[in-house]
């Protein structure tokens, strides 16, 4: 049993492969793309643990900050104070984690930051992930252990304003990963996985806008998360895997339609910054692929070697895409004189884009007390089909906040239906959400349309 089996509980419950596309081929042109989804380890740290973001199609890089903000973006956390009145806020999330497939999959997540001056806040943040009872068995179906699987992810960050409209931050995290609980594997040793990682993000926010005539607020930003080592669950030195290192761009648009009423439109962009599985080449007699001798590796027919360095996974992520293969009518490939694989011209670059994620998300505020949320998230058929709308609500009274949201899949018998997420959020030392509110409404008054 090599690693990837051992991951395989925590990539399947959690992962975006869930997906039943194949390739079907005419005239020796590609007509159904094939499915190529890339995974890694410890995915859970690219779901969104807090219930305003999860009600919003999972947007959340460039929305006004909160507690939260360590997981999307934690430069935003330098204007917390200036855009919401709080300048210490704790959040505490809980989510039931693909309740359709199994009842004790859960994720758990809590965060907070505290604002030190006008320009530096810090923030921390401890994400826990519960994959349930777990029964190991031996090749004869006797009982050798219960397990639970868990991980985790310890986070702190510091943000800073290098301006007027202009923030960054960093965060340093340690991930834990104990799949087995040391259990042996097909005579291998298992052990927990264990990595660290660093978030590098940017945030940029003009509260001197009009449109239409209303008050409103631009937002910019940018996340590169999980930048670290890759992780091992053997004790063998080349059984390893990436973490899920990932691009996170978007934009936010708050607009004050008067002092109670106010909508936010947001729309974020991903893309994991990971290599693509290529397609590997298989002995024609035997149909099995074939072995690169002293390595672990196979002969690559399309893509690239998704074997390198971390820094090289990253840059490589952006071409390394293998394409689509062309077929004759008899569902053999097609090959040139020298037996190379051919591809359809242009199906990298498509498969390229199609590895990106794309949110879109809305949150209505009345009297800055009560809020109606909904979205949508959208991931390619051929790189895992997630597709599913959010909806959510929240409640603020003095220093106490409550956000629900609900996850509504765009398919019959999907392992993320009836997602349902609960946060509460606590600010203290701070003015209330709904006085900051109509202060900084009032201040900008002269420059509303009646």
């Amino acid at each position: 049993m090599k690693k990837v089996v051992l991951i395989a509980i925590s990539v399947c419950v959690i992962s975006v492969g869930y997906a039943q596309t194949s390739g079907v081929f005419a005239n020796g042109q590609l007509v159904n793309q094939q499915l190529n989804t890339i995974t890694t380890a410890v995915p859970v740290l690219l779901i969104a643990p807090d219930s305003r973001s999860g009600a919003m199609g999972d947007v959340g890089v460039a929305i006004s900050p909160d507690a939260n903000s360590m997981h999307w973006n934690a430069s935003k956390l330098a204007f917390a104070e200036q855009m919401t009145g709080n300048e210490f806020e704790i959040s505490l999330s809980y989510s039931p984690w693909l309740k359709a497939l199994v009842p004790d999959i859960n994720l758990a997540y809590l965060s907070g930051y505290y604002q030190m001056d006008e320009n530096s806040t810090i923030g921390g943040s401890l994400r826990y992930f519960s994959l349930g009872s777990i029964t190991f068995t031996n090749i004869t179906g006797q009982v050798i252990r219960d397990f639970n699987p868990n991980e985790f992810s310890l986070d702190f960050g510091y943000a800073r304003k290098l301006g007027e409209f202009f923030s960054m931050g960093v965060v340093g995290k340690y991930v834990y990963s104990n799949l087995t609980g040391g259990t042996p594997a097909a005579g291998q040793t298992t052990k927990a996985g264990h990595a660290g990682a660093v978030d590098v993000s940017a945030y940029y926010v003009n509260e001197e806008l009009t449109v239409g005539g209303n008050f409103s607020t631009l937002s910019l930003g940018l996340n590169i998360s999980n930048i670290g080592n890759k992780m091992s669950y053997t004790t063998a030195t080349a059984d390893r895997d990436f973490i899920p290192t990932n691009l996170r761009l978007g934009s936010a648009l708050l607009i004050n339609f008067d002092e109670y009423n106010t909508f936010t439109f947001a729309f974020d962009v991903n893309k994991l910054l990971v290599p693509t599985p290529p397609i590997y080449k298989k002995d024609d007699s035997t149909g099995n692929y074939i072995p690169i001798p002293n390595t672990n590796s196979y002969v690559i027919d399309a893509g690239k070697d998704p074997n390198v360095g971390v820094a090289t996974g990253i840059f490589q992520s952006f071409s390394d895409a293998p394409g689509w293969p062309l077929v004759d009518d008899g569902g053999d490939p097609v090959r040139d004189d020298e037996g190379n694989l051919l591809i359809e011209k242009g199906s990298r670059f498509k498969e390229e884009m199609r590895e990106i994620n794309l949110s879109f998300g809305m949150e209505y505020w009345y009297s800055g007390q009560f809020a109606v949320r909904g979205g949508f998230f959208y991931e390619h058929p051929t790189k895992g089909n997630r597709q599913f709308f959010t909806l959510g609500a929240g409640l603020k009274y003095s220093v106490f906040a409550l956000d629900l949201s609900y996850l509504i899949p765009t398919q019959q018998r999907n392992p993320l239906a009836n997602t349902l997420r609960f946060s509460l959020k606590f600010n203290f030392e701070s003015m209330s959400n709904t006085e900051s509110a109509k202060r900084h409404f009032n201040d900008h008054s002269d420059r509303i349309r009646v």
